[in-house]
């Protein structure tokens, strides 16, 4: 998978990679289902380090960073891979490079993301990368059931190349 900036002329792509309300709330709760290209240029404007992932040419995947502190943390957002790539490692390959974009280019000391607790294969995925709960938080979801957000956090731990696992924290 290539990993690149995100363009506007990706924007359709990405539409594409959301397939029903459900989805939409979990990768985008604020979202209006159909995910459209309007908002996704609105959203733009609010975030950083737009990142799609491509397969032969074709975009399968798309994260970003909102609520960037410099020098404290951001959080990776908007995180979703096409249903017909899951299960392959570019969830993981994605995370792994916003993490690098967080603490080797912005020195970041600290990384932060969101997940619905019912995500079960995201939450084993953030926790295999090291990612520690710190708050929860309960939201409404579709159709009004309450649904609970579980925070987590990794810290970068050092200089040298290489992930630890088990400590909370990311050496690069």
């Amino acid at each position: 998978m290539l990993i690149r900036n995100a363009t506007e002329s990706d924007y359709p792509a990405i539409c594409r990679l959301i397939h029903d309300r459900e989805e939409l709330f979990r990768v985008y709760p604020r979202g209006r289902y159909p995910l459209t290209v309007e908002q996704l240029a609105e959203l733009a404007k609010q975030r950083r380090e737009l990142r799609v992932g491509e397969v032969d040419g074709r975009v399968v995947a798309f994260a970003n960073f909102y609520k960037f502190v410099p020098r404290r943390y951001t959080f990776i957002g908007n995180v979703i891979v096409d249903r017909d790539y899951r299960g392959q490692g570019l969830g993981q390959r994605l995370i792994k490079h916003m993490l690098k974009l967080a603490f080797a280019e912005h020195y970041l000391p600290e990384v932060r993301i969101s997940v619905f607790t019912d995500n079960t294969a995201a939450l084993l995925l953030y926790g295999r990368l090291g990612f520690q709960p710190y708050a929860l938080e309960e939201r409404q979801a579709p159709g009004g059931a309450a649904t609970a957000l579980l925070h987590m956090r990794i810290a970068r731990a050092g200089r040298h190349q290489g992930w630890t696992k088990g400590d909370n924290s990311v050496i690069l």
